[in-house]
């Protein structure tokens, strides 16, 4: 299965700028696994200054309606969600019912700068 996103870690040190590996996403629902209490976000060491959460473009583009398919970024703390206006939309609308719900790790909340 293809992933539907990448998540990028960085930290910088002066000027001195260093990248983790690289996890896959493969579904919304592995997103939100990784962003749920005791998902992997809950691992990411404190020297992780910005989280790139990157959306991979569609398999089969929106030829209907090319501004689903348009660059957009959300900034959400430390953590930058960047790729399609509708998957962004879509993963916003997602986060913010899901924080609602509890569904979200406090570490996760944290670096997006959400008070828990």
């Amino acid at each position: 299965m293809r992933p539907i996103l990448t998540v990028e870690f960085s930290a910088k040190n002066g000027d001195i700028e260093f990248k983790e590996e690289s996890v896959p996403i493969h579904s919304p629902d592995e997103l939100f696994a990784f962003v749920a209490p005791g998902g992997g976000c809950e691992m990411i060491p404190d020297e992780v200054d910005e989280i790139q959460m990157v959306f991979l473009p569609p398999e089969h583009p929106n030829t209907k309606n090319t501004v689903a398919d348009l660059p957009a970024t959300l900034e959400l703390g430390m953590v930058f969600f960047t790729g399609p206006l509708s998957e962004i939309s879509q993963t916003a609308e997602q986060l913010i019912d899901r924080a609602g719900r509890g569904e979200l790790a406090d570490a996760f909340l944290k670096v997006i700068g959400a008070n828990t």
